[in-house]
């Protein structure tokens, strides 16, 4: 129990994907001009990460790995299909990420529309791959370490696209230089903001 506290932890603070890999900018960037659409992004990146990741750690271990086909036949101890992670962990992310925008589109078509077109790219946000890869980098033991590894990335993404949006509605109406305003004060917040996470590397897990 200790070590999956751990691991969410981590995964929500300290390997925060946007503030200490920068990974999942393009939609963090474009969205998160107001809370409202933030949310609504932030939560469907909780939930694409919270499926993705075990069900590719699954995947992973029965499928991918050498010698995972073991439990097919003898013969196929030997086959190493690893060679197609990237291909296959794409394909789950790009099929749950169908399933939410169909699920968003008929319960909230307001949503639908201010999201426009970052909901179905998604599926090619480097921040969800990217937690799949670090899964299997980082070879966790169970399923729920790596359950708990996804819904922390995401709720960690989460946490930074709502501050960024929280931040940017408030100086909207600052006196801000011309040539900062828009995206360029937004990538000065994001990297103070980087900064001011990496004191979370302090904590002792």
């Amino acid at each position: 129990m200790e070590n999956l506290i751990n691991i969410f932890v981590r995964s929500v603070f300290i390997d925060n994907m946007v503030f200490a890999y920068f990974l999942g900018m393009c939609s963090y960037l474009a969205v998160s001009k107001t809370v409202k659409t933030s949310a609504g992004l932030g939560v469907a990146v909780v939930f694409v990460m919270a499926i993705t990741v075990p069900v590719n750690y699954l995947m992973n271990k029965f499928l991918l790995l050498p010698g995972a086909l073991s439990w097919l036949h003898p013969s196929l101890a030997s086959l190493d299909l690893s060679f197609l992670s990237f291909i296959m962990f794409i394909a789950v992310i790009a099929s749950i990420v169908q399933l939410v925008e169909m699920v968003v589109e008929k319960y909230s078509p307001s949503l639908y529309n201010a999201l426009g077109i970052f909901l179905p790219l998604i599926a090619v946000n480097c921040a969800i791959l990217g937690g799949s890869l670090f899964m299997q980098e980082r070879e966790y033991e169970t399923l729920a370490e790596a359950t708990v590894f996804g819904l922390g990335s995401g709720l960690g993404w989460f946490l930074a696209i709502i501050s960024i949006a929280a931040i940017r509605e408030k100086i909207k109406y600052s006196n801000i230089p011309k040539p900062l305003r828009g995206l360029g004060i937004a990538f000065i917040l994001t990297g103070l903001m980087g900064i001011a996470f990496m004191t979370f590397m302090g904590i002792k897990l």
